[in-house]
């Protein structure tokens, strides 16, 4: 559970990095990253110039107002009598809202007249704040227009300068949201079709690293830029590749025909080694000859095995080549019996039992489905140990003719089993009954066999425990039946 919240976290943090995203997206995120700085910039410069222009605004309507007051007001001081506000300052027209007051008091700061609810504050001549209110104070001269005689106070709610502020700043932040959105959207746009060119040749690629196949070529982009310029490198290292792969492919059937002829060529001198080696085997019959027939003896096991060698040699070469013998109509089934027949001898305290009695009809050459049968049988002699049961079974599976070997013997051991079918693989244990003897290709050359037959080799487990061959062979007249069964439906 922690090992699975690891994996989670750590693909989460590989995806948020940005080093992980595609590289339209990188393109679009400085894009839209650049868009976002300037307009930030740009839009708190005008913000702040907006918003003092408007409070500027509205402290000059407010000092206006306050300059007219107190040019109409008028406050006169009689002897021995209270001061007296004169004129007709029409406050009530001045405060025809809520959010607007007026106060008159004369130079000793005392009320003398006044429209609407708000207070004021203390009288400070000038532009001053006071419980949400802007507040202008003027002073009120006598008739010369020299000397005080009192003061204006009049006063502006700041909630609608406020929320016009906040409608202005909302707007900015709007404008910056939608226009860095937009700017992201079209750099995915403009990186998506920059980067066309370069999907096209991702595409491309990843079909050639699918196929193998050097022969493709690169598309060719519409403009003569530096995308155009690596689809041209590509497509040369492309048709150097091409022309190296069949210079290769060249040399390597070269190889394998010289092989192949090699081998052919070989079997005709080892035949007259062993023709003659026999014979003198058979002229040293004396007991003084005794020491000359032990090496000849030993010369002619190494010369047979070496026959076998270049016989399985020249069959894996001619299958590498392309040359195995013509195929024809035969019996799957007929030819594993004969196989059976000729392994029975070297099978030795081991059981065989033949599970074989129906007709198998295949495409293909008797004397390489024969040479496949005896391998496998020969495998499993030669890596059981005495006492042990060996099972050839044949039977058909869909369109394909089933040939079993199996044993109840040590197995195979898994490490072993993707290099089973290789060349010059031997394996060794316990159980082996002749190690060092085989040459590594028994096995090699059933799976050649089994594809040149458009079939296949695996190995598995026996039910026993053992290992088991299963080679599939299609039957003959197997995609006819398969073709007139569709036509049919």
């Amino acid at each position: 559970m922690r090992a699975a919240g690891k994996r989670a976290g750590a693909l989460l943090r590989r995806a948020i990095h940005p080093r992980s995203w595609p590289v339209r997206w990188r393109l679009a995120s400085v894009s839209a990253g650049l868009t976002l700085l300037i307009l930030l910039v740009v839009g708190g410069a005008i913000g702040q110039i907006t918003t003092q222009r408007i409070r500027s605004d509205f402290n000059d309507e407010v000092r206006g107002s306050a300059q007219i007051l107190a040019g109409k007001a008028q406050i006169v001081y009689p002897l021995f009598a209270e001061p007296q506000l004169q004129g007709s300052p029409q406050l009530e027209s001045y405060v025809l809202s809520d959010d607007a007051s007026a106060r008159i008091f004369d130079v000793e700061g005392h009320f003398r007249g006044g429209a609407g609810k708000a207070d004021l504050g203390p009288v400070e001549e000038g532009i001053t704040s006071h419980d949400g209110y802007r507040v202008a104070t003027e002073p009120i001269y006598d008739a010369q227009g020299q000397e005080i005689t009192g003061y204006v106070q009049y006063g502006r709610s700041l909630d609608h300068v406020d929320s016009t502020i906040d409608r202005v700043w909302f707007l900015i932040f709007a404008g910056i949201v939608a226009g860095t959105l937009l700017a992201s959207l079209a750099g995915v746009a403009i990186a998506s079709r920059a980067m066309r060119p370069v999907s096209a040749l991702t595409a491309t690629a990843r079909e050639i690293a699918m196929t193998r196949d050097p022969s493709q070529r690169m598309p060719e982009p519409p403009a003569d830029d530096e995308v155009g310029e690596l689809a041209e490198t590509l497509d040369q290292m492309l048709r150097s590749l091409d022309e190296a792969r069949g210079e290769r492919e060249a040399a390597m059937q070269r190889q394998r025909e010289f092989v192949a002829d090699a081998s052919h060529e070989l079997r005709t001198p080892l035949t007259s080694v062993l023709a003659n080696l026999e014979l003198l085997q058979a002229s040293l019959r004396g007991a003084e000859q005794a020491e000359d027939r032990e090496m000849i003896d030993s010369a002619l096991r190494s010369s047979r095995r070496m026959n076998r060698l270049v016989g399985d040699l020249l069959l894996l070469a001619r299958a590498d080549a392309g040359r195995l013998d013509a195929h024809r109509r035969c019996d799957l089934a007929e030819i594993a019996g004969e196989a059976a027949a000729e392994a029975a001898p070297l099978m030795g305290e081991r059981e065989l039992v033949v599970d074989n009695d129906k007709a198998l009809r295949v495409e293909g050459s008797p004397d390489e489905l024969h040479r496949m049968v005896l391998n496998l049988l020969d495998n499993a002699a030669h890596h059981t140990p005495p006492g042990a049961r060996v099972e050839l079974s044949l039977r058909t599976e869909g369109g394909d003719a089933v040939l079993e070997v199996s044993d109840d013997g040590p197995g195979i051991p898994p490490e072993m089993r993707g290099q089973i079918f290789q060349r010059f693989v031997r394996g060794s244990g316990p159980a082996d009954t002749a190690p060092g003897t085989g040459t590594g290709l028994g096995l090699a050359i059933v799976a050649a066999v089994a594809d040149s037959h458009g079939g296949s080799v695996e190995v598995s487990d026996s039910r026993s425990g053992g290992a088991r061959f299963r080679a599939r062979i299609p039957l003959a007249g197997a995609d006819e039946a398969k073709d007139n069964l569709l036509e049919a439906l």
